[in-house]
């Protein structure tokens, strides 16, 4: 009965001056808002990350160029892996627990047809990439070994390119696509649909459906800066599929064994698991969040300084009501428990009303791309909503118990005689 007539004592008070008390509410409000909101950004990112990486494959390996090293700075991505890379990998008598390669170049192009332009990406790939990737057409054919070895003007469009360009997958087929890539566009060529591939869908951060496709010889024949002094064909990856995943760690190993013999020693390339990838990745994306997190987390102390500064003004102007209270029995007891419990109510209020915003602020930034390339991913986790509510009853705790005590503390004598 004691802490139900303090609640509704601390109530009464507070409802005297409601303009103080939203005011007093306000910066917890937006402390615990932005931290929801903002953890929600950081763990949509860090899930977006995860379904890019596992939306590759399944047991996949990724051989990339090493970058250049001059005086201790990172410099040019090497052209150190060619499509004779990518064929010695798939070579079953030296890694038979590779069951496919492929070898890739990407670049961004524009995609000309039926008088619409799109800026979207340009892969180069050959006949392995639909079962090494699991992405595969929807209509149509991919490239075949037949337009690696022509050198042929065929192209594979992703569904929403084939649908920004001809308002559908289906009216793509035969289309002719004119494809414009390198500074300025300067090189460009026609090319004819052959395929569609099948919806993947986007994540925050890749829109596996806006991309084209042909074959990575056709690409390398027409832009000679694509190969090596030797005369062979550079890529920028190439990915290798491992029959089992607990065979990844050894082929990694035998892989980069292989290359390093085919390369004179040199290791100008790195090799990484899906795994490698998601634990950088996740690394980064957790940085980010705590980081995001520790920066609304400032607002929710600048809240709680401003409880403290509005509960010592308050005691002061209810000097006068705590004489009488000690006057008539209060203990000092009763007065300290009045006022943390008034600074409780204000940040539980605050806290809860901020949490309603930040789901709300979240729910409604998730898939929004607010003017950039790729659309925001919010994660709500129910973590977060209880640390955040959490630490702003800890903060209105930690915050009005030294008013409370200051309150207590006052001589019954002494606050009778304010005016």
């Amino acid at each position: 009965m004691i802490i139900l007539d303090t609640m509704l004592i601390a109530i009464r008070a507070l409802g005297t001056n409601k303009l103080r008390t939203g005011l007093t509410m306000l910066g917890i409000v937006i402390g615990v808002g932005a931290v929801i909101a903002l953890i929600a950004a950081g763990q949509g990112a860090q899930k977006g990350v995860t379904e890019r990486v596992n939306g590759l494959g399944s047991n996949l390996i990724f051989v990339r160029p090493a970058q250049t090293q001059q005086g201790g700075v990172r410099g040019q991505i090497a052209t150190s892996l060619t499509t004779q890379d990518a064929a010695a990998l798939n070579d079953p008598k030296l890694l038979p627990q590779v069951v496919g390669v492929t070898a890739q170049s990407n670049a961004t192009t524009q995609a000309i047809a039926n008088g619409v332009n799109v800026s979207t990406t340009l892969t180069a790939a050959d006949p392995n990439y639909p079962a090494v990737r699991n992405f595969y057409p929807a209509i149509g054919r991919f490239i075949t070994d037949q337009d690696v070895s022509s050198d042929a003007l065929v192209t594979v469009l992703g569904s929403t390119v084939a649908t920004e360009l001809f308002g559908s997958p289906q009216s793509a087929m035969n289309q002719t696509v004119r494809l414009a890539f390198g500074p300025g566009g300067r090189f460009g060529f026609n090319f004819q649909v052959v395929g569609v591939m099948q919806t993947l869908g986007s994540s925050s951060s890749t829109n596996q459906d806006d991309q084209v496709f042909v074959p990575i010889s056709t690409l390398q024949s027409r832009i000679r800066f694509l190969r090596n002094p030797l005369g062979q064909t550079n890529v920028q990856q190439i990915t290798v599929k491992v029959a089992k995943s607990s065979q990844i760690g050894v082929t990694k190993n035998e892989i980069t064994n292989l290359l390093l013999q085919r390369h004179g020693g040199t290791q100008d390339f790195t090799v990484l698991s899906q795994s490698d990838l998601l634990a950088t990745a996740n690394q980064v994306s957790r940085t980010l969040t705590i980081l995001l997190g520790a920066i609304a987390g400032i607002s929710l102390v600048v809240g709680g300084i401003g409880i403290m500064n509005i509960m010592l003004v308050s005691v002061t102007e209810r000097t006068r009501e705590i004489g009488i209270r000690k006057a008539v029995g209060a203990r000092r007891g009763d007065i300290l428990l009045q006022f943390v419990v008034e600074a409780l109510i204000v940040t539980i209020a605050g806290g809860i009303i901020g949490i309603v915003i930040g789901v709300v602020a979240a729910r409604l930034a998730n898939g929004h791309n607010f003017g950039g390339s790729s659309a925001v991913q919010t994660v709500v986790s129910p973590l977060s909503i209880v640390a955040a509510f959490g630490v702003s009853a800890a903060i209105g705790l930690f915050f009005g118990i030294y008013p409370a005590f200051r309150a207590s503390r006052l001589d019954p004598i002494e606050a009778l005689r304010t005016e």
